[in-house]
């Protein structure tokens, strides 16, 4: 049996792993789909001060209170600033980290520093007064068109401090023995840099999805197939 912890990105919740979450039951693992501080089931517990080291901790402390250990980490879109400061805290526990169509930041980043400069500037003014983000439209993001509508009323505001808060990392990354990272192909992707930068470094294992940016719900059966090839 191995252990997922799977970190969805902005404006969602754990309610997007359910398919993948199940199948990976089905076959005798264990799962946990934490959702973050503000959104989800978790929205009504968003403040102005909710920020990325709140929703670092988040899951820290579900794997610290579960006891988890030789876990499977993995990061969806803005999740991948989450599960990397996540990896700061409690590196012994993971075994394997996924960078599933993520940002994969490095010591000093911020989100907002991936949008231009105006969209920027909002983010700021959005995050000091307390603000939140509101969610691009699935369409957006190329999910499927059966799930659209369904993924519209699911998303909703997110923090805006966790997208302007800078993330410390002293390379507690780079140290864990498996590292993959999953790159969606059938969108416009903001991830291609993110991709790129994994792809050129021989500790990492890529590879590409013809789908959307929302690959737990675009291929859902080929999703579980290479988190299981990440154990």
């Amino acid at each position: 049996m191995t252990t997922f912890v799977l970190v969805h990105g902005a404006w969602h919740g754990g309610w997007c792993w359910r398919r993948v979450a199940d199948k990976l039951i089905a076959k005798g693992h264990s799962v946990f789909t934490p959702t973050l501080t503000g959104v989800g089931e978790r929205s009504h517990l968003r403040t102005r001060d909710t920020d990325l080291t709140t929703q670092i901790t988040d899951v820290v402390n579900v794997m610290r209170w579960e006891d988890l250990t030789d876990v499977v980490l993995c990061g969806h879109s803005y999740g991948g600033f989450v599960v990397s400061g996540v990896a700061e805290q409690i590196e012994s526990a993971i075994s394997s980290i996924v960078y599933l169509d993520a940002f994969l930041p490095e010591d000093g980043d911020c989100l907002a520093d991936n949008w231009e400069p105006e969209r920027r500037k909002t983010l700021y003014e959005q995050a000091e007064s307390g603000i939140p983000t509101e969610p691009f439209p699935a369409e957006f993001f190329a999910v499927n068109a059966h799930d659209r509508a369904w993924v519209d009323s699911k998303c909703v505001p997110h923090p805006a401090k966790c997208f302007t808060e800078r993330l410390k990392l002293t390379g507690a990354r780079e140290r864990i023995a498996k590292k993959t990272y999953i790159y969606a192909t059938g969108w416009e992707s903001h991830f291609t840099p993110s991709y790129e930068k994994a792809k050129a470094d021989p500790s990492w294992r890529t590879v590409t999805v013809p789908c959307g940016h929302d690959v737990m719900l675009d291929m859902p059966d080929e999703l579980t197939d290479l988190l299981l090839a990440a154990v």
